[in-house]
């Protein structure tokens, strides 16, 4: 039976802890190996990560390693990686993910239904390396990096046109495939120039934006899936979340309108909630939601309490200072309650700081660049 020729392209540095299990699941894809290439886009590893790929590829004629001095990104070493790729279709993944057995040809039958689709995407799961790992657990609990929940628990489909306002394209109505489990037809690819931008983080969403422009269609097929092993400690699922919201301000500046929306997160169920929009020759966004809400009340509530000492007699100060410390009490607890239903249950206040941690860097690194940019971006609450 003839089949298309498939590239599969997976960036990777200092993958060591999880490029063994990759290769176990990329060796166990049910796919001739006479129509199939892997190729490793290695960004400088200083572990033993080329080490395995090499003993791998001593077996197997169809791995094929790019080793990349200096690599600035991982969108940089997709790119090099896209230099040598033959394939009909272009699969990418990363050195942290697992797909399932009939991944490519599950994506293929997508293909083949219609001529306009130009990137499938598949859902992602979590893997845990190590059961006990409470960062682990709490990724798999708070479902990081899965493509339905991002959207509202989204079904198989096509995904909505692009568009070009700022929480479309990297908002929460920004429609994107990660590269972690995202499949290209190479007319598509050719389309976007083969070339992924070099930025640290944004590169999926940037490339699938230009993609679109060029009037492919993107459809969600969540039975493709891959189990993405997360990182292993806090420290790097923080620098994760700042990296992912960095991205935004290039983003909006090479893609978004001169608009700011307003979201007004508490209202309504997500993903389905009201947007004040405003031209602005700042491009951006501001959600206003329970992480938003809890540091608001939070302060009105510190500074009417210390406000009333010096007019001790202001009955209005006293019931503002009392009111604005109920509403604190009311957004800290619609926030934090989703922590308090991950097991163990006893680590409770482990799991409540690292969702809390997460929005705060999320939305630190949703600051950055705004002067290079002229770009403000608030980002949502989890």
């Amino acid at each position: 039976m003839n089949r298309p020729f498939v590239s599969i392209i997976v960036p990777v540095r200092n993958a060591a802890r999880t490029i063994k299990t990759t290769f176990e699941y990329l060796m166990g894809i049910d796919y001739p190996r006479s129509f199939l290439e892997i190729i490793f886009a290695d960004g400088g590893s200083s572990d033993k990560t080329v080490e395995i790929i090499k003993d791998y590829q001593a077996h197997h004629r169809f791995i094929k390693l790019v080793e990349i001095s200096d690599c600035p990104s991982p969108g940089y070493a997709r790119t090099q990686a896209l230099k040598r790729a033959r394939g009909d279709f272009i699969f990418f993944t990363d050195g942290d993910c697992a797909p399932v057995k009939d991944w490519i040809d599950k994506m293929l039958e997508v293909f083949n239904r219609d001529a306009k689709i130009g990137a499938v995407g598949g859902e992602i799961y979590t893997l845990r390396v190590d059961p006990n790992n409470l960062v682990e657990i709490y990724c798999e609990a708070f479902g990081f990096n899965r493509v339905s929940w991002r959207y509202g628990n989204l079904e198989e489909g096509y995904y909505p046109d692009q568009g070009n306002m700022p929480t479309q394209v990297c908002g929460h109505r920004s429609y994107f495939f990660v590269t972690a489990n995202v499949a290209y037809r190479k007319e598509a690819v050719e389309d976007a120039e083969r070339k992924f931008w070099e930025l640290p983080t944004g590169e999926d969403i940037d490339f699938g934006i230009r993609v679109r422009k060029k009037g492919w269609k993107f459809y969600f097929l969540p039975s493709a899936s891959v189990q993405h092993m997360h990182r292993a400690d806090l420290k790097a699922l923080l620098r994760v979340w700042k990296s992912y919201a960095a991205a935004h301000a290039p983003l909006l500046d090479a893609h978004a309108t001169n608009h700011m929306e307003i979201v007004l997160q508490f209202i309504g169920n997500y993903p389905k909630h009201p947007i004040i929009t405003l031209p602005s020759f700042v491009k951006g966004f501001i959600y206003i939601g329970n992480f938003h809400l809890m540091h608001l009340w939070a302060a009105l509530f510190i500074f009417t309490f210390i406000t009333q000492w010096f007019w001790p007699l202001s009955a209005g100060l006293r019931l503002s200072s009392w009111i604005f410390f109920i509403f604190t009490l009311i957004s800290a607890f619609k926030f934090f309650r989703t922590a308090f239903n991950i097991e163990p249950y006893n680590r409770w206040f482990e799991f409540a700081k690292m969702k809390y941690l997460t929005n705060l860097y999320f939305v630190i690194g949703g600051l950055k660049g705004f002067r290079k940019y002229r770009t403000f971006c608030i980002e949502p609450s989890f």
